[in-house]
């Protein structure tokens, strides 16, 4: 089917862990199961199609050098799991608006020159679809880049918490120009969000009623630095909350629930530590309290989750669709146009990889092999799903066990 061109807005840590994974997973096979990614080969795009077209930042030191040397450039900081070779792609100087706040500052300096023509860069270099990694906060920036983006006729995936993708006056935008978006705020493998998420739903189906639940963050990268300056939280705090009360179908009050970073560690690198704690009422009105803590090296955690979302989008390109794309949004994003359950948002990002995958080269014997085996493979994870749920659980009597 032919290549995935991907532009990078942001060249940091999850940036880094982007790149790194598609070098380190690219002679994947089809059969292969690799933690974090849906499918080696999604919708007829395997791993190793995607193709890096430009990288765009502001930090001077990385600007003009090969984008495989600055993902390993300070302040980024985060685990190295692969050698990149040379990309040949030179990271461009970009817009900064409001892109680099009071303590970003401290520890990255600007670029000197002018910003470079980004529509002109995406069209020449043609790109597909761009990612947006720019720093919490940057409302103006990333808007003013989305502008580009619909004029260089790119999809767009939107891992920031700047909302693109759930806002109504953007998808018209994208509608209107026949581009697709998947947004917002990246949803990691197995985050503080996710972690957080379905234990509000194990609450909810299990009727336990939630009372109070918070949710504290603490990191040591330049995403944690840059929280600091509480102005740029408020997205970053919607998104999260959201995410976790949409799986209640009630309202628990505004001061029952606290979520969001809450400080810089520098001494913890990339990694994140998230404390969870639940506060709820069982049956007698009795309280149950949970606690739990995540430890979890932040970037590497999101990249195989962006891998398939770029994948997904191309996919959405390739079949003519446009505006916000609910199902791939609802699974990879925290701050979706509209929120399931994970396992609804899993289920509908897999039939729409069948439905739209695979059809924009001739059908070979390979491929339809590939399909068929992805629909087996979906349709049985569904079937057993189905009977777990259905099957009755055997009682266990006294004469069962005087039998054993």
């Amino acid at each position: 089917m032919g290549k995935l061109r991907v532009a990078i807005i942001g060249v940091g840590n999850c940036a880094s862990s982007f790149v790194q994974g598609v070098e380190f997973y690219k002679k994947a096979t089809e059969d292969d199961s690799i933690p974090g990614i849906m499918h080696v080969n999604l919708g007829g795009y395997h791993i190793n199609d995607i193709e890096f077209s430009a990288a765009i930042d502001i930090d001077k030191n990385k600007v003009g050098k090969d984008l495989s040397e600055a993902i390993f450039t300070k302040p980024n900081n985060t685990y190295k799991f692969c050698t990149v070779p040379k990309s040949g792609i030179t990271v461009q100087r970009g817009m900064t608006h409001d892109g680099l706040g009071k303590y970003l500052s401290e520890v990255i300096e600007k670029a000197p020159g002018d910003t470079v023509d980004i529509a002109r860069l995406l069209k020449e270099t043609k790109t597909d679809v761009v990612v947006n990694y720019l720093p919490v906060g940057s409302e103006e920036a990333t808007k003013w880049y989305v502008e580009q983006i619909l004029d260089a006729g790119c999809g767009f995936v939107n891992c920031i918490p700047v909302f693109i993708a759930r806002e109504k006056y953007w998808q018209k935008r994208f509608e209107e120009k026949g581009l697709p978006v998947i947004g917002d705020d990246v949803k990691s493998q197995v985050g503080a969000t996710i972690l957080h998420r379905v234990l509000t739903r194990l609450f909810r189906d299990r009727g336990v009623r939630v009372d109070r639940t918070s949710q504290l963050n603490v990191g040591g990268n330049t995403d944690f630095l840059n929280m600091l300056e509480r102005s740029r939280l408020e997205s970053k705090k919607i998104s999260k909350t959201n995410a976790v009360t949409s799986q209640l179908d009630y309202d628990i009050g505004k001061s029952n629930i606290h979520i969001g970073p809450s400080d810089y560690v520098e001494w913890l690198s990339d990694r994140k530590w998230a404390y969870i704690r639940m506060e709820g009422t069982t049956f007698g009105n009795v309280p149950l309290n949970v606690e739990i803590k995540l430890e979890v090296w932040d970037s590497p955690n999101s990249a195989g989750v962006v891998i398939d979302a770029v994948r997904c989008c191309k996919l959405a390109l390739d079949n003519g669709l446009s505006g916000a794309m609910e199902a791939p949004s609802s699974y990879f994003k925290k701050s979706p146009p509209v929120q399931y359950t994970d396992e609804q948002a899993r289920r509908m990002t897999e039939e729409f990889i069948l439905k739209y995958g695979w059809k924009q080269s001739k059908p070979t014997k390979r491929k339809l092999t590939l399909k068929a085996k992805a629909e087996t493979k979906t349709a049985n994870r569904m079937k057993k799903t189905t009977a777990a749920k259905a099957k009755p659980k055997k009682r266990v009597t006294r004469r069962t066990l005087l039998k054993k």
